[in-house]
C-alpha cells in the first residue's frame, strides 16, 4: 500500500533545497495530473546545444528541470510558456538568459548572466512596458528549482477547465474570510519579494489554491468532487460555476 502525499509536508521539503523540489514534482504529478515518465524531459543533447548557441553554461537547477519535465506541456505551459531549449535567448540589454514568458507577453522570467555559475540561482522577472526605458529585471524567488514548483503549481490551477477540475473566483473580502476559515497556507514564500500583497499558496480538502493580491483565486480539486466542494465552502461568480 503506498503512503498517502502529503502536499505540505513535501512542499516545505521543496523549499529547502532544489533535491526537495525535484522530489515534490515528481509525487505533485503522480497525485495530482499524471506521473512522470521517461521522455518527459528533453535530452542531454538538446541542452548541449541550446549552450552551444547561446555561448554560456546552463544553471545545474534548469538543466535538471529540463531533463525531468521539461517536455511536459501540462506542467509547465497551461497558461505562461516555458521555453523550448531551442528557444532560450538572452535578452537585448545583454542581462539575463530568458526562459519563460507570460502567455500574452506581459513579462518575462529569467536568469542574470552574472548568476548562472550559480547551480540554483536567484529567478528575475522583467515586465513589458510600453516605456522601454523603465523596464528593469526585478527578483522574483531566491532559487530557480523553487521557481520551477511554483511554475508547476501554477500551470496546475490554470489548466483548461474542461480537461481538469480547474476554476477562477474574482474575490472580495468575504471571500478572502471564508477562504481563510476553510484552508491552510501552504509552506511557500511570499512572493515576488517587497509586494505588499502577492500571491500565496493555500490547501483545502484535496484542493489546491493560489490567492493573488485578494484580487482573484485559483483552484484546482484533484477530482470535480473536490472542486464542487470548494465552490460550496467559498460560493461566489467562479467563472465555471457561479454559486
Amino acid at each position: 500500500m503506498t503512503q498517502k502525499f502529503d502536499l505540505a509536508a513535501s512542499l516545505a521539503r521543496a523549499v529547502d533545497g532544489r533535491g526537495g523540489a525535484w522530489s515534490f514534482i515528481r509525487n505533485f504529478a503522480a497525485s495530482w495530473v499524471r506521473g512522470l515518465e521517461g521522455g518527459d524531459g528533453w535530452a542531454e543533447a538538446d541542452l548541449l546545444a541550446a549552450e552551444q548557441r547561446l555561448g554560456v553554461r546552463l544553471p545545474t537547477a534548469l538543466r535538471e528541470a529540463y531533463l525531468l519535465f521539461g517536455r511536459r506541456q501540462d506542467l509547465t505551459s497551461n497558461h505562461d510558456t516555458l521555453l523550448d531549449p531551442a528557444e532560450l535567448y538572452v535578452d537585448d540589454a545583454g542581462e539575463a538568459l530568458v526562459f519563460r514568458h507570460e502567455n500574452q507577453g506581459a513579462a518575462s522570467w529569467g536568469v542574470l548572466l552574472d548568476d548562472l555559475q550559480d547551480d540554483d540561482p536567484a529567478v528575475v522577472m522583467r515586465l513589458d512596458l510600453a516605456d522601454k526605458s523603465a523596464e528593469r529585471w526585478e527578483p522574483w524567488l531566491e532559487r530557480l528549482s523553487l521557481c520551477f514548483v511554483e511554475i508547476v503549481l501554477s500551470e496546475s490551477v490554470q489548466a483548461q477547465a474542461d480537461e481538469e477540475p480547474c476554476d477562477l473566483l474574482d474575490a472580495d473580502d468575504d471571500t478572502i474570510g471564508l477562504l481563510e476559515e476553510n484552508t491552510v497556507r501552504l509552506p511557500f514564500p511570499a512572493y515576488p519579494p517587497g509586494e505588499e500583497n502577492g500571491s500565496r499558496w493555500l490547501l483545502g480538502q484535496d484542493v489546491l489554491l493560489r490567492e493573488d493580491a485578494g484580487v482573484t483565486v485559483l483552484a484546482r480539486g484533484r477530482t470535480p468532487a473536490d472542486l464542487d466542494r470548494v465552490r460550496d465552502l467559498i460560493p461566489g461568480d467562479w467563472l465555471n460555476d457561479p454559486r
